[in-house]
């Protein structure tokens, strides 16, 4: 089992910043592959960045010059920059983590950017 946390979501008006956390504890490995979704209200959940198991990322359209993901030298821990946030940002953002063919999900953490 693996444990994903998030942090550092929160209100912030738009064109401001956030960075988000995702700390991953318990049968972590230097093999995870780990990304940031979102789900907006009433909207499916979707990409917003990932690492591939290569090691290259992958940017959702939306967020591409906006957003940038990092992560440290282990690979336990993820970080998501925001910047320039739009209404539209607005949803609850969830780290996840695959390894093998697991998948695991954190709590997820809400983003709200007001206009």
């Amino acid at each position: 089992q693996v444990q994903l946390v998030e942090s550092g979501g929160g209100l912030v008006q738009a064109g401001g910043s956030l960075r988000l956390s995702c700390a991953a504890s318990g049968r972590t490995s230097s093999d995870n592959v780990m990304g940031w979704y979102r789900r907006a209200p009433g909207k499916q959940r979707e990409l917003v960045a990932t690492f591939t198991p290569d090691g290259t990322i992958n940017y959702a359209d939306s967020v591409k010059g906006r957003f940038t993901i990092s992560r440290d030298n282990a690979k336990i821990r993820v970080y998501l920059q925001m910047s320039s946030l739009k209404p539209e940002d607005t949803a609850v953002y969830y780290c996840r983590a695959a390894l093998g063919n697991y998948v695991y999900w954190g709590q997820g953490t809400q983003v709200t950017v007001s206009s």
